[in-house]
């Protein structure tokens, strides 16, 4: 087991009407926010408006900024900065899945940088003097940014979509209400349950082989999401699926089970040339992705990968092929995604493939390798795009 050091002080508020607690919870920390979010569907759910009121009650003021987009864009980042650094907030509220919390943490980090925030995201061992504090009421679970230290935003201008990892981005608290996913659009929530499933794979396949209790935790994960995403479209409006699949999101991305692990994070890095080039949505594309991914390294720990195909997809090892084993694994992957109708080729999504060796040279761009399981170079980029085409 590698050496650690974790911590991580969000406070989790879950549970049915627990939006309504925002404004207190806020009081104790600023006196003024940014009230960040993206489309109507905040305000025509009504739930901006419990948002406000819960402010007004607890006398905390709000500036809003709205506009934040799947895959979100520095362009509106560089908006919220000058507002905060404007209207002197020392605190951002986001209000919604994974894209909104994410463009949250970009302002949060730039406010206080004596720079461009994009150098925060493209250059390594950078952080701000200090960072805004954040907080988050989740209506999407899936990128698991409610209690990450993560965020990932895209540069329209360079196809560019990159990430940044500090500590000061955990959210202060986050809230996360089941009830607000009932209204989610299928694809939205399939798009959540990939993602969510791609973050324990990231630290699930790992060069670390004595972890015995963090696997397990992982695997019970994957598990897990299997189960509830195949049920959920059959009851979307089940608080008890909606809760579990709310926390297996959280739980998947705030670290806990990559503890002394490792991990590899190859397969996202792929996928935001994906992003970055066609603006599809980050679940979609890891859904097309993983699978290629998998196909190209399985062979350099083949029981490892017959041990996934077993623990998590109930696969009978053939002790005499466990090759055969592995692929079996894979496809019923494959078919767990085409059973939430998630693509998982570029044809499935319509996308084009006339651009991967661009899509390889922006990926490549700094590193001669990425993936801390099996070292991905160009070439092997290249061939895990045309696996999946």
């Amino acid at each position: 087991m590698l050496n650690f050091d974790y911590q991580n002080e969000t406070k989790i508020i879950f549970g049915k009407n627990t939006e309504e607690q925002v404004g207190a919870e806020l009081a104790k920390h600023t006196k003024k926010v940014l009230l960040h979010y993206g489309g109507n569907s905040a305000k025509s759910s009504g739930l901006f408006d419990r948002v406000v009121a819960s402010l007004n009650e607890a006398g905390v003021e709000f500036v809003e900024l709205g506009g934040v987009k799947p895959n979100p864009r520095a362009e509106l980042v560089y908006k919220g900065i000058e507002i905060c650094q404007k209207e002197d907030i020392d605190f951002i509220l986001a209000i919604g899945g994974g894209s909104v919390i994410d463009s949250a943490k970009a302002i949060a980090s730039g406010v206080h940088y004596d720079g461009d925030f994009w150098d925060l995201y493209t250059k390594e061992n950078l952080a701000p003097e200090k960072f805004l504090k954040v907080a988050t009421v989740l209506t999407i679970p899936a990128a698991g940014s409610e209690a990450s230290s993560s965020s990932v935003i895209t540069d329209e201008k360079n196809n560019a979509k990159r990430a940044y990892g500090h500590s000061g981005l955990r959210p202060v608290f986050s809230i996360l209400n089941p009830e607000l996913t009932y209204t989610l659009p299928d694809y939205q929530t399939a798009c959540g349950l990939s993602d969510m499933f791609a973050h324990v794979v990231e630290r699930y396949f790992t060069t670390e082989c004595h972890d015995i209790y963090t696997a397990r935790l992982c695997e019970a994960t994957m598990k897990s999401i299997v189960e509830l995403g195949r049920k959920i479209f059959k009851d979307p409006n089940n608080y008890e699926l909606r809760a579990e699949i709310m926390l297996a999101g959280m739980v998947a991305h705030n670290d806990w089970l990559g503890l002394g692990r490792g991990g590899d994070w190859s397969s996202h890095m792929i996928e935001h040339e994906l992003s970055g080039f066609y603006d599809v949505a980050h679940g979609a594309g890891l859904s097309i992705i993983v699978p290629a991914w998998m196909k190209h390294v399985y062979k350099n720990d083949i029981p490892f990968f017959a041990q996934f195909a077993n623990r998590v997809f109930d696969i009978e090892v053939n002790t005499n092929n466990l090759e055969e084993t592995v692929l079996a694994g894979i496809a019923e992957l494959e078919r767990f995604y085409q059973d939430i109708n998630m693509p998982i080729r570029f044809s499935d999504a319509e996308l084009p493939t006339d651009q991967i060796d661009e899509m390889v040279t922006s990926l490549m761009t700094g590193h001669e390798s990425i993936g801390g399981f099996t070292p991905i170079v160009a070439k092997d980029a290249k061939a895990i795009y045309e696996l999946a085409q």
